[in-house]
């Protein structure tokens, strides 16, 4: 019988480096979408910082920490990353695994920014987009997310069936604002 091996999505074509820009996957364990009953996001919102320690966040925000976050995932929704979800949690929402259906990357790098300008219509100025925010958005093209985790760390997802497509585009942004700072000098 045959054996499958499991892969991420990004298996073989990362980590990626070019100048100070670097381009990892990252396996953030589960992964469950939540969309709470009609008036449960504030009882929604107990459950989770009681069972995970992250509260319900506020649109364009995450909450919570590496080991376990709830990042917006727009209008009434969100996506609770890294632990199993709590069996009380569904009394207030409606749970979806959503693990295997997502490809995550971390863009690093004093020119991450710059990079990621050239792939989505966000102002990501700190003063605009600072650590702790995220936007469901297009990235080149494909429905994604980005959120900006550290001041020059960046976190990006879009579908599984879209990782060769991004870690391609995200590679050529990094390589032409590399280029571009090379020019400069």
């Amino acid at each position: 019988m045959a054996e499958f091996k499991a892969q991420t999505p990004c298996a073989g074509l990362l980590p990626v480096t070019v100048g100070d820009l670097r381009l990892t996957e990252v396996v953030p364990g589960r992964m469950t979408s939540l969309a709470p009953y009609r008036g449960r996001v504030a009882a929604l919102s107990e459950v989770m910082q009681a069972a995970h320690g992250v509260a319900w966040p506020e649109p364009g925000r995450i909450t919570g920490q590496a080991a376990a976050r709830a990042l917006w995932f727009g209008r009434e929704m969100a996506l609770l990353i890294g632990p199993d979800s709590d069996e009380s949690l569904a009394a207030h929402a409606a749970l979806t695994d959503q693990t295997d259906a997502w490809a995550v990357v971390h863009l690093e790098g004093r020119q991450a920014a710059e990079v990621l300008a050239r792939l989505c219509p966000l102002d990501l100025r700190e003063a605009v987009f600072a650590p702790g925010h995220t936007a469901r958005t297009d990235v080149a093209h494909m429905a994604g997310s980005v959120s900006r985790l550290g001041p020059q760390t960046w976190q990006i997802m879009v579908f599984r069936s879209m990782a060769t497509t991004l870690v391609h585009e995200v590679e050529i942004a990094m390589a032409r604002v590399a280029a571009r700072q090379n020019s400069l000098m």
